[in-house]
């Protein structure tokens, strides 16, 4: 009985041992291996071609609650044609690692603090009265002086029309009604990124890049790229493969269009939710012709945004064998004295969108419109322009594009780690193309070593007293 009691001692204590051994192992080892299972969540996919609400006839969204699921996404830039969001594609394909790490450690604490700062800082209790009370209205805002030209006829459902120098918002139209961006959200895209990739670095085309339509570069699965060249694609041709390719640049889609929401409010933009990286229709995504205005007036502010956004002509390598020319698609500069840059857009349930910049005698003039006629976008922005640069510092300002937030004190973790607050424990750390390892905590690893070691402890104990059993009965055995 008592040589029973041993055996299954020893063997308990073994057991033990072994289970002790792959715990702590499992608690100790990197959540990178479980978390590389986690595919990039995909954005919902259009779901309708109609929108509830009274205004839904005019292309808008409804003020209040999120959009409801938009048409068809079509088209990209100016031109149009069958399309569809970034959730389209193959949501189990993860965000692809690029063959080199495209943020350093700088750009990473960045993007952290950028992420921090959306948690921080809440939103306004009435976002249509950002910029002033008078953005509130729906209609046409001006406040004409006597004499003066009449403000143009845009038969856009919004736009606004400000001056980038002093902030004076000069004519508005339904400035803060939520429509859908098209690819005017792309500048959105490439002011949040470009600050945070490495230009040099190369990011490798994923499934869902490459599937999303239309592709407008081409990418090809498994190819890397520059993310300078994929800055180029976005910008120029509204490259919505790029988009994606770039947002996963940050770990994942998911990462990067986090990072596009909180940049929007880190300008206070609180009419923009992004839910994809390129302005293709999706459910609940929106921004307003004042919020387009604030990122536009950001994008004068960033030099390296404005050599892509004024390059005429491009040249990107599809492959190691076959390289595209891209010509720029924004018509105000080249056909617009003073056009220094801007983004057109087009989906059919969006209609045309434009951001125009431009610039005369030292005064630089920014216009955007929403819900526009289809190619009469530029046309009509150069009319609001031309009636900006007669009129700027005699017409009364109806209101004012806010600055950016005050960017909060450095995060004291680490870069890549995760940010703290109310999302940032199901938000994924910022690194590129990788997640980043999260351990446990030291006293949970102490606890399972020292568990490791009892056990260990027990099963020598056990082991030396078999051997003194058996030693003892030997020579009863051997009669």
């Amino acid at each position: 009985m008592t040589e029973r009691i041993r055996m299954a001692l020893f063997r308990g204590g073994a057991l033990l041992a072994a289970c002790s051994v792959a715990g702590a192992v499992s608690l100790s080892m990197p959540a990178q291996a479980q978390q590389a299972r986690v595919t990039s969540p995909a954005v919902g996919r259009p779901a309708s071609d109609s929108l509830p609400g009274t205004r839904a006839a005019s292309g808008s969204l409804p003020r209040t609650g999120a959009a409801s699921g938009s048409g068809a996404a079509t088209g990209t830039g100016a031109s149009a044609g069958t399309g569809s969001s970034a959730g389209s594609a193959s949501a189990s394909s993860p965000a692809t690692a690029p063959a080199s790490s495209a943020e350093s450690a700088q750009q990473q604490a960045a993007a952290a603090t950028l992420l921090q700062q959306a948690d921080a800082g809440p939103k306004p209790a009435s976002p249509d009265t950002v910029g002033g009370a008078q953005l509130a209205g729906r209609g046409v805002i001006v406040a004409e002086p006597a004499g003066a030209a009449r403000l143009p006829s845009v038969p856009a459902s919004a736009y606004v029309l400000a001056d980038a120098g002093t902030g004076q918002v000069l004519a508005a139209k339904d400035p803060h009604g939520l429509l859908r961006p098209a690819s005017t959200l792309k500048m959105l895209t490439a002011i949040t990124l470009i600050p945070l990739l490495n230009p040099d670095a190369m990011v490798t085309a994923s499934r869902q890049a490459t599937n999303v339509t239309p592709n407008v570069a081409g990418l090809v699965r498994g190819q890397q790229y520059k993310v300078s060249d994929l800055f180029n694609a976005l910008l120029l041709i509204s490259a919505n493969d790029a988009a994606i390719a770039l947002a996963q640049a940050t770990g994942s889609l998911s990462t990067g269009i986090a990072l596009m929401n909180a940049e929007a409010h880190h300008l206070q933009a609180y009419d923009v939710m992004a839910a994809d990286p390129n302005g293709l229709d999706a459910p609940g995504q929106h921004v307003s012709a004042y919020d387009l205005a604030l990122i536009a007036r950001q994008a004068l502010a960033m030099s390296a945004f404005m050599r892509y956004d004024q390059a005429r002509l491009a040249t990107f390598p599809v492959t190691a064998h076959k390289s595209e020319t891209l010509y720029n698609q924004n018509q105000l500069l080249i056909q617009y004295p003073g056009g220094i840059g801007g983004k057109v857009g087009w989906t059919n349930a969006a209609g045309a969108t434009y951001v125009g910049m431009a610039r005369r005698n030292g005064v630089t003039l920014i216009v955007t419109l929403l819900h526009c006629p289809a190619l009469s976008e530029v046309t009509y922005a150069k009319s609001l322009l031309n009636w900006g640069f007669a009129l700027d510092g005699k017409v009364k300002p109806i209101g004012t594009l806010v600055p950016p937030l005050t960017s909060p004190a450095p995060s004291a973790k680490q870069p890549g780690q995760p940010v703290a607050g109310k999302a940032g424990a199901n938000r994924p750390p910022v690194m590129s193309g990788t997640i980043t390892a999260t351990k446990i905590p030291g006293g949970l690893a102490v606890a399972s070593i020292a568990l490791i070691l009892s056990a260990a402890a027990a099963a020598i104990v056990l082991i030396l007293l078999r051997r003194r059993s058996a030693s003892g009965s030997a020579p009863g055995r051997a009669r």
